[in-house]
């Protein structure tokens, strides 16, 4: 069974998620999770082959609003007005970018 968040909270550079509450927690730099859009328009469906170049994503891009996609993943809508991908819990827990770099 796919791991369910206890709380996702969404900051202008990054997103966090408490996994349980014992302190299990993943923080997301948003740069990385846009470039990592799991969506048809930036993976080839096929083959899997990035379509998105990661170099055409704003430096200063944020996630605008978090909305929960049943009980199985997370629909970013980002400030450059893409909205399409689902990032499931599945994904986030295992293969999610990792925190943001310290300034």
């Amino acid at each position: 069974m796919a791991p369910i968040p206890v709380a996702i909270t969404r900051h202008d550079d990054r997103v966090v998620i408490d996994w349980d509450h014992d302190g299990d927690r993943a923080e997301i730099s948003a740069r990385a999770l846009r470039q990592a859009c799991p969506c048809a328009g930036c993976v080839e469906e096929m083959t899997g082959r990035p379509l998105l170049d990661p170099r055409t994503v704003p430096p200063d891009i944020r996630p605008v609003h978090l909305a929960l996609v049943g009980g199985y993943g997370l629909r970013v809508h980002w400030s450059d007005g893409h909205a399409t991908g689902i990032y499931t819990f599945d994904w986030l827990r295992t293969r999610a970018p990792g925190p943001p770099d310290p300034q």
